[in-house]
């Protein structure tokens, strides 16, 4: 064969990837991770997972054809969530060479607190800061060994197979009611388990990680999206952490602790009942909550905040009525309506409005008016038009008897610049969030903004005419307003409140699966649409004829007794 044939056929075999406009050729035994070094210079931060033509592929595969790419770091939603699940492996890896494979099966990933993820070792590891320090070493050990993760496609009954031999129940109830005829299972040196998403190449990428004892368990701290070379310290968040707790065990008490047992509950025709559990049980939580503002003696304000898509609206109706029970005449106030003016408004580093900053309300108008009816006096309450950006009154007064109070709901509730005059005997607080009480697995977590998503983007569409891909689009934003204005100050309150329901996400599914399914390819949210398109397939899916209409699941799918 002459030089030149030689030459032409090496061509043909090789790769040509266009990268930012430009075309550069690899040849077949070149892995993603060979295309990542070669780029990863123009990044900030470590490039976690590649797209080609739109399909995620991990670096440790190898390039098998040509196609547009596009890189995903550590600071993106895909590589984020692919470095948290690659430390979690990492991590029940560790407890697996020291503890042995049963204990490491039934660790659980329980849930995130601040920038923490709490692992439940079922008593099994006592919780000592010399076992955090035994683990963690090991972790450094296989992180310097680069040690790395692979990936293996089994038949789903070979799987089941080996699920069923190394005692992983969970995983085996999971899969028997997935519609898949394949499962992925990732190795580390002999240590196999599933996760559902992507991983890094090996142990080497995951170098940011810490690990404390914490409450007869584990907090395995990881860095943020914003900064994720960085590992945080961790932030004490009892309040939060307690309420989790409780949610759990209540999951335990009813036998519903992951993803399985809910399916399996579905097809046993009984979640009726389960359904009216769930709703007796938070009716029982807003009792005792409407039975310790009317204990304390001279409350007049109740103030709710929470983040998005939390049920705060139905929770204030529901808290309502309970408080009537013990005698109180409760009146709705929405913070909203104490908006500033359009031209007042600030704006954020990008010139567009923030509604989402403190500043965008009039705090000083908020407490003169409520310290004004708080001495008894007559006050005319305004009313935001938000077609025109501007507050107006209408008649609207108000003036407080003896047994009257107000329940005040609006993000900044807790934050003590928006009560700052008010007297704090006269204010009791509440956090509200949807936090999502149960698991895909022992290992695989659901994130609570997960959940809240979804409700979002069920409700959005059915009462805003707003499509998937706006709210997909603007939830970044949306979260970046929680991280700044509600988060901070949820210890703030008297109580919190879970909001989430053990059924929700299989009820939620045959009303998101459509709008995510309309998300086209070349859509910026597209990636995001496929996750949670893949997540929401590992539930049945759940009717809403058995719900009843004072739910707070009601806020998002429809069919509420409240003016939601």
């Amino acid at each position: 064969m002459s030089d030149l044939a030689s030459i032409k056929n090496e061509r043909e075999s090789m790769y040509t990837l266009i990268i930012n406009g430009e075309k550069k050729e690899y040849a077949p035994d070149a892995t993603w991770e060979d295309v990542a070094k070669d780029y990863q210079k123009d990044f900030d931060s470590p490039i976690a997972a590649i797209s080609l033509d739109g399909k995620i592929r991990e670096l440790f595969k190898k390039v098998t054809r040509s196609g547009e790419v596009k890189f995903f770091t550590l600071k993106d939603n895909v590589g984020h969530l692919t470095y948290v699940r690659s430390a979690t492996m990492l991590l029940m890896k560790a407890i697996w060479d020291l503890f042995g494979e049963e204990t490491a099966n039934k660790c659980r990933a329980d849930f995130t607190v601040k920038r923490g993820l709490f692992i439940n070792t079922e008593g099994l590891i006592e919780s000592t800061g010399e076992n955090a320090e035994k683990i963690k070493k090991r972790m450094l050990e296989i992180v310097e060994a680069g040690t790395p993760y692979m990936k293996r496609s089994y038949p789903i009954d070979d799987a089941l197979d080996i699920f069923s031999k190394r005692g992983m129940e969970d995983k085996v109830k999971l899969f028997k009611y997935r519609r898949t005829s394949n499962v992925n299972i990732y190795e580390m040196d002999g240590y196999r388990d599933y996760y559902y998403g992507y991983m890094l190449p090996n142990a080497s990428y995951v170098k940011y990680f810490d690990l404390i004892k914490y409450d007869g368990g584990f907090m395995l701290i990881l860095p943020e999206k914003s900064a994720p070379t960085v590992v945080p310290k961790y932030e004490e968040s009892r309040m939060l952490f307690d309420t989790f707790q409780r949610s759990h065990k209540w999951c335990e008490y009813v036998g519903i602790e992951n993803v399985g047992d809910l399916n399996e509950r579905i097809c046993s025709g009984s979640m009726e009942d389960l359904i009216l559990v769930q709703e007796a049980e938070q009716e029982r939580r807003i009792a005792e909550i409407a039975a310790e503002i009317a204990s304390r003696k001279g409350v007049k304000f109740v103030m709710i905040a929470g983040p998005s898509s939390s049920g705060k609206t139905s929770f204030s109706h529901r808290l309502s009525i309970q408080l009537r029970t013990f005698g109180l005449k409760p009146h709705a106030i929405g913070l909203d309506d104490y908006f500033v003016n359009r031209e007042d408004t600030p704006r954020d580093e990008n010139g567009d409005y923030n509604f989402e900053c403190i500043e965008a309300i009039d705090t000083k108008g908020f407490n003169d008016d409520m310290l004004k009816l708080l001495a008894g006096e007559r006050v005319e309450l305004p009313t935001f038009n938000f077609k025109i950006g501007q507050r107006e009154y209408h008649g609207n007064y108000m003036q407080l008897e003896k047994d009257d109070i107000l329940v005040i709901e609006g993000i900044h509730g807790l934050n003590p610049k928006m009560s700052y005059a008010l007297p704090d005997e006269s204010k009791f607080k509440i956090y509200i969030s949807a936090l999502t009480s149960i698991n895909i697995d022992e290992h695989n977590r659901i994130p609570t903004t997960d959940a809240r998503l979804l409700r979002r983007l069920v409700r959005d569409a059915r009462t805003r005419g707003s499509d998937a891909k706006r709210t997909l689009s603007m939830w970044h934003s949306v979260r970046r307003g929680e991280e700044e204005n509600i988060f901070p100050f949820q210890e703030e309150a008297d109580v919190m409140f879970n909001s989430a329901q053990v059924y929700e996400l299989a009820l939620l599914k045959q009303f998101a699966e459509p709008l995510l399914f309309s998300i086209d390819k070349d859509d910026p949210t597209y990636y995001e649409a496929k996750r949670l398109l893949k997540f929401l397939d590992y539930f049945l899916s759940l009717p809403s004829e058995f719900l009843p209409n004072n739910s707070i699941c009601r806020e998002f799918v429809g069919g509420s007794c409240f003016n939601v």
